[in-house]
């Protein structure tokens, strides 16, 4: 396997419902979505969409939710040998969105939680390993030993953002964050290891800033996850990460641009006309 991704995954069960109820009140809602979710799987269907060999590590339960998670990796062809089962819950959310967009959810992690560090080995030939905060400190540190001691290089998306310790930020070789992210490890990253994503305004890595792609958004749900796989796609193919940027700025840039239930035929060869598009403009 060129990547593996340790981390999270969760069914998010989306309801659109005119405003959001008030203590005690009932709302009559529109519709509901089932989508699939948390950063880790997301990195991982999107580097697997992008023509990586991809390997996923995590935990989901024995329910109806964790089915359709381990469907979704298995119809974009990541290796799902290392999920392991959980007696109780999928990690999951509930989310109201009401008719401006705004919204509320909870989140609710459950066997996200219960990860078994020690069953989760580097594959063979493995080149990168991808970890994400949403899963507990020490499944990553765990992780992130066992990556160093077979030679892969280890990226952490280090959403949401929270305290790491000396040993973490030392087995990190790229730190992806968002500006609120960026400014939290600010005194304890360097530049030269942080990818900072921009939103509409770009990326930047180190010192050099990267422009957005201007495009039409209907959703902006899970870009940073479509950019990050992107990007680990294409640096497995030997590309360095600066010069990877553009074509993960171009996936992300898609993604928010196509309707969430077209967004499974985002593929390499989209991206790839897309980029030749934008370059001929």
């Amino acid at each position: 396997m060129s990547i593996l991704v340790a981390g999270s995954l969760h069914l998010d069960v989306v309801l659109r419902a005119p405003h959001l109820p008030q203590l005690d009140e009932t709302v009559a809602g529109s519709s509901v979505a089932y989508v699939f979710g948390g950063k880790g799987g997301n990195q991982a269907v999107a580097a697997a969409r992008m023509g990586a060999s991809v390997a996923f590590a995590g935990r989901i339960g024995k329910d109806a939710f964790g089915a359709t998670l381990r469907d979704v990796l298995v119809s974009a062809d990541v290796d799902i040998r290392q999920v392991q089962s959980d007696p109780g819950a999928s990690g999951m959310s509930a989310a109201i969105v009401d008719d401006t967009g705004e919204y509320g959810a909870v989140i609710i992690s459950e066997a996200n939680q219960r990860i078994e560090p020690e069953l989760i080995e580097i594959p063979p030939a493995t080149q990168l390993v991808i970890l994400q905060n949403e899963v507990p400190d020490a499944v990553n540190m765990a992780v992130a030993r066992k990556a160093r001691h077979a030679g892969a290089s280890v990226w952490l998306n280090a959403a949401p953002a929270r305290p790491l310790s000396q040993e973490m930020l030392a087995a990190v070789d790229l730190f992806i964050v968002n500006r609120v992210e960026a400014e939290f490890y600010a005194d304890a990253v360097p530049d030269a290891r942080t990818l900072t994503t921009l939103g509409s305004k770009g990326a930047r890595h180190g010192t050099v800033t990267y422009p957005g792609i201007a495009v039409d958004v209907v959703s902006t749900h899970g870009a940073g996850d479509v950019f990050v796989g992107a990007l680990a796609a294409q640096v497995v193919r030997g590309i360095p990460v600066a010069d990877a940027i553009p074509f993960a700025q171009a996936a992300a840039a898609l993604h928010v641009s196509m309707p969430v239930t077209a967004r499974a035929a985002l593929t390499r060869d989209r991206v790839d006309q897309f980029v030749a598009d934008h370059a001929s403009r």
